[in-house]
């Protein structure tokens, strides 16, 4: 096990290099495709199609890639991920036609799905009773990611929007070098079945974990906690202009705030409470943590009471960890990659839906005073999701008992 430790530190700098990656665009590329587009409306037509294009391709994406993993290897497909994550990082940073920006954000978000190889890699290499705490480590490096992804990005992109690209694409050109000589081969047992189409559909990987009498609520209830998460970080910054008239500084603060306390929760807190309480406690608690929280950040009048409200919904995160170490442990090693990349879809199809569902509701925000009850829709609905999770959460652990 002693030789692993540099595997893990290799495999959860792949996670936290893709999500700095993604960190470092979200301040540049929305001036990069207005300086392309030339019209604010085309402007936002481009930026919609390409970030929810991003997230539709590492929802079909996902599946794809735990099953390679799970037959080839883990190495040589997080490898490729990541060199070919590099080169399309390249292309916004070289062109300046958007549907060659698109279509780059796309590979870019087929890629970017390796993440869930690298949770195949982690549940290969980690004892069973040690993996919720494993994947709470994941979930703090992407917190940190996103700490320091936008604050660096900001930076770069004061001098040009296209360096931060540049910059994304070298440390994942480096990361790829060192990973060829440090990283070793963690998959002991290829899976045996034979290809088919199902293997590769996003919805059929689902369906598979939900056949399993104990996994279907856990999937569930980790689906509802993704749509919840994204209907938030789809709406806050514009949420809190809206209702609260706050500027990019507030937003920006606020978001980097709102990272450090999930790098703290699930790198910190979560370890320790494994040690203290029971998984089903700790999953219980945190959807009230974010039941509550979401319910109060509809409710407040007081931008600074949203924004407290907001770093204690980064709690609600340790129960997605919690559920993934669980549901590696009820799977075949040989499906770990299959298992984690169904679960991993589930976030990226929660991404596309989200702005789909949210945007809609944010005219209540706009057109409402800060004190109104009808400001507060969007997060009455995540709310309101979130009781759903607990129900069918509280539900299913005492039908086990």
């Amino acid at each position: 096990m002693q030789q692993l430790k540099p595997a893990v530190r290799f495999v959860l700098t792949c996670v936290f290099l893709d999500a700095l990656g993604f960190g470092l665009i979200i301040p540049v590329l929305p001036r990069l495709i207005g300086e392309l587009a030339g019209a604010r409306d085309l402007q936002t037509y481009w930026y919609g199609i390409i970030m929810a294009g991003y997230g539709l391709m590492q929802f079909l994406s996902s599946p794809v890639l735990g099953a390679l993993s799970d037959r080839y290897g883990r190495k040589p497909v997080l490898l490729t991920g990541i060199f070919g994550l590099g080169i399309m990082q390249l292309v916004p940073a070289l062109s300046s036609s958007l549907p060659l920006i698109l279509a780059s954000r796309l590979a870019g978000g087929m890629l970017s799905a390796n993440t869930v190889v690298a949770q195949a890699y982690i549940a290969d290499i980690t004892p069973a009773t040690k993996r919720s705490s494993s994947f709470g480590k994941i979930g703090a490096v992407f917190g940190v990611a996103f700490v320091i992804g936008p604050a660096i990005g900001g930076i770069l992109g004061q001098i040009n929007p296209r360096i931060p690209f540049a910059f994304a694409a070298s440390i994942c050109c480096l990361n790829f070098l060192y990973g060829i000589f440090v990283l070793p081969e963690s998959l002991r047992t290829p899976d045996p079945r034979p290809w088919c189409f199902s293997r590769f559909n996003p919805f059929g990987g689902l369906f598979r974990l939900l056949a399993v009498k104990r996994i279907t609520p856990m999937v569930l209830v980790i689906g509802l906690i993704y749509l919840a998460q994204s209907l938030m970080q789809c709406t806050w910054a514009l949420y809190t202009e809206f209702r609260y008239g706050w500027a990019p500084l507030n937003i920006g603060l606020s978001m980097f705030l709102i990272g450090a306390c999930i790098a703290g929760a699930q790198g910190f807190v979560l370890p320790r409470l494994l040690h203290w309480t029971s998984e089903p406690r700790i999953v219980t608690s945190a959807l009230c943590i974010g039941f509550a929280t979401l319910a109060g950040i509809g409710l407040s009048p007081w931008g600074y009471l949203a924004a407290i409200l907001s770093w204690l919904f980064a709690f609600t995160g340790m129960a997605p960890a919690v559920i993934q170490g669980a549901v590696s442990r009820l799977v075949p090693e040989t499906s770990q990659g299959e298992a984690m990349g169904a679960v991993s879809s589930l976030n990226s199809f929660s991404g596309v839906i989200a702005p789909l569902m949210s945007t809609p509701m944010l005219v209540y925000t706009a057109s409402g005073a800060a004190s109104s009850f009808m400001s507060g829709v969007p997060y009455f609905l995540s709310s309101s999701i979130l009781l759903l999770a607990l129900v069918i959460a509280m539900t299913a652990i005492r039908s086990y008992r």
